[in-house]
């Protein structure tokens, strides 16, 4: 009967095959060999077909083995990954973790923070959002995320708790054929009227915390979009120019396709450091996991001698 199948004898299977020999297999499992021989006898009977043709020198996976080791080996996750999960709500360790991100902020340092936090606590399961301007502190507000990564000093509020990540250059640029990067190219400095004369593709805040407001929109001629990717397929495509992270369109300005712009207006050749934050609720106690994520984003951050000053941003970022 299958039901007579046991964890040892499964992870003596899986070993085995990895390790390429019985006697190898007993050697990293620390058993004797006759007993690890006598394991994977047992498991063969009670699931009726033999998993290694031991004709040869070595054991080999018969194809029947070697269809049955991947369904072995995700048992041995399910389990460990039990294991893991049991022992971190007896530490007292969250089973979900949330992080809300600014879409300015560095997504590869996100995923890597994450993937170190996946690596140390595994049992815990783990919710990535993004959303621009307001959106992070009303995730926070509505108890949607746990920790936030916000942009800029204009969102406050005192039951939020925020220190300093690191700054993000914010890059005015357009499309190499759009009007504007003709004088990209000649790096001559645009002044707000000349900017003022181009459509702008600007994002809109998903929250009301910025109702009314519009910063760092020069022109009067706006398309306005809700995520940022749509505004970067905006730009790319030529219909305006904008503000994008420059970590988000580095490829794009290494091979010409975006220009950036020298517009004084919007900081010093066009560049802008928009400083950012992780923030948390002070009525809410990190966690194991919020603390292990903290740690790993701020190992992330920059000195802060290389941190910019923020510059203000909220209603309708450029």
């Amino acid at each position: 009967m299958l039901d007579a199948l046991t964890l040892d004898q499964i992870r003596m299977f899986v070993t085995v095959a990895e390790a390429g020999s019985f006697r190898a297999g007993a050697a990293r499992l620390l058993r004797a060999q006759s007993a690890v021989s006598h394991a994977i006898a047992n498991l063969e009977n009670q699931l009726g077909v033999a998993v290694f043709d031991r004709s040869g020198h070595r054991p080999t996976l018969t194809a029947a083995g070697a269809a049955l080791l991947e369904d072995a080996r995700a048992v041995l996750l399910k389990v460990d990954f039990l294991r893991a999960r049991a022992r971190g709500l007896g530490e007292g360790v969250e089973t979900e973790l949330a992080l809300m991100v600014d879409t300015l902020y560095p997504l590869p340092l996100a995923a890597a923070a994450l993937g170190e936090l996946r690596a140390a606590l595994p049992s815990v399961r783990l919710r990535l959002a993004t959303a621009p301007l307001g959106g992070t502190l009303q995730a926070l507000r509505d108890e949607a995320c746990d920790l936030a990564i916000m942009a800029g000093e204009d969102f406050r509020d005192p039951r939020i708790e925020t220190e300093a990540l690191q700054a993000v250059p914010i890059v005015a640029v357009a499309a190499q054929g759009h009007p504007l990067a003709r004088r990209g190219r000649s790096r001559q400095a645009l002044a707000g009227a000349d900017l003022a004369d181009y459509l702008q593709i600007v994002l809109e805040d998903p929250s009301a915390l910025s109702e009314g407001r519009d910063f760092g929109v020069l022109s009067p001629q706006t398309l306005r979009v809700g995520t940022q990717d749509a505004k970067r397929a905006l730009i790319l495509a030529g219909v305006g120019w904008g503000r994008l992270p420059q970590w988000a369109v580095e490829r794009e300005l290494a091979e010409g396709q975006l220009l950036p712009l020298p517009a004084t207006a919007l900081g010093p050749q066009g560049v802008a450091q928009m400083q950012t934050y992780l923030a948390w609720r002070t009525d809410r106690a990190l966690g194991v996991a919020a603390l292990a994520l903290r740690a790993a984003l701020q190992r992330r951050a920059e000195p802060a001698g290389a941190r910019g000053r923020a510059t203000a941003r909220a209603g309708t970022a450029a």
